[in-house]
């Protein structure tokens, strides 16, 4: 169980007190601010929106929430030691990207192929692999994980060639992110893995630093990548989840009455920040291909038999091939 599952409720008349009191000063006594790495078109932003208005709302105006999307505050990496260390209150931390450099565990949702679908996906990190994983997050960040979040179905695309197989990956640069389990994957595949942060990659495509990535369709849109790559090969090979997290230092500052308001806040921006990916993923596709992307379908067999070391090399890591053996129960 997480720390935002294992806190206790506070009770109704401690909650009326509070906002009659909250209500009676009429400002914002505490600020939190929240980052993520997507601009103001991302799933990420709605599920920020949603966030900051159910819990200015239900605080009665004694929290305020400022959002900083873009890598307005660094990197992934670089907000989850931002958290860390007490001197940013929340941020949206993919497993790849922001949790994987300090938490092992979390390399395990990045596991190639390792999730079949959706619904997947959805029982295996709102169930207890979900929660043993946010554990050894708020342990690592010294943090609350609130939610996980859906960062989309990840797919290798680049602007040199056409990937129907991996032979074709061959010589080619992907930019990736600082997951070792990502890194390994590419390796494995026969391109050369390079990570990077998310927003060196548009640059670095125009400078022919690297060939290309491996993103889902929304980021290819709303990052306008497609300005700067051609062939998309849908090799699906990653369901990215990330969490949101709060620092303990930040919440610690709160009445523990307000305390549970952020949880609650967080729960249904969780639920926002899902919906608006659903949505908004069923239409990114068809509005790259108006925008010239040609999309491959590629030989999944002989991508899936390219990573089984990946696996093994790996194992332990993530915990174990037990937990491994575990997701492809659920």
């Amino acid at each position: 169980m997480t720390k935002a599952i294992r806190a206790a409720c506070v009770s109704g008349a401690a909650a009326a007190f509070v906002a009659s009191a909250i209500g009676m000063a009429g400002a914002a006594e505490y600020t939190l601010k929240l980052a993520h790495n997507g601009p103001e078109q991302h799933p990420f932003q709605d599920g920020a929106v949603a966030f900051k208005e159910h819990l200015e709302a239900s605080s009665n105006g004694a929290i305020e929430v400022q959002i900083f999307p873009g890598e307005q505050l660094g990197s992934e990496e670089e907000t989850s030691q931002m958290i860390k260390q007490g001197v940013l209150s929340c941020a949206v931390e993919s497993a790849g990207g922001g949790l994987a450099p300090f938490v092992p565990e979390a390399d395990l949702f990045n596991l190639p192929f390792i999730f079949s679908g959706m619904d997947h996906f959805y029982r295996v990190v709102d169930g207890p692999i979900g929660d043993t994983v946010a554990g050894k997050v708020e342990d690592a960040l010294d943090a609350e994980v609130l939610g996980w979040w859906f960062s989309g179905i990840r797919n290798a695309w680049n602007g040199t060639r056409p990937i129907m197989t991996p032979a074709d990956l061959e010589g080619l640069k992907i930019r990736v992110m600082g997951s070792p389990v990502l890194i390994d994957t590419f390796n494995a595949l026969g391109a050369q893995a390079t990570p990077m942060s998310f927003g060196e990659v548009y640059t670095s495509l125009q400078q022919g630093v690297i060939d290309g990535a491996e993103t889902d369709h929304v980021d290819l849109l709303v990052e306008n990548f497609f300005e700067v790559t051609k062939y998309v090969s849908m090799t699906g090979h990653m369901y990215l989840a990330a969490a949101l997290v709060c620092g303990d230092k930040a919440l610690g500052k709160l009445p523990v009455v307000l305390q549970a308001k952020v949880r609650a806040a967080a729960e249904a921006a969780t639920e926002a920040q899902r919906v608006a990916m659903d949505e908004m993923a069923g239409d990114a596709k068809s509005q790259l291909m108006e925008k010239g992307l040609e999309f491959n379908e590629v030989d999944l067999a002989s991508f899936r038999d390219s990573v089984g070391s990946v696996y093994t090399k790996n194992a332990e890591r993530v915990g174990g091939m037990d937990m491994i053996s575990l997701v492809a129960q659920q």
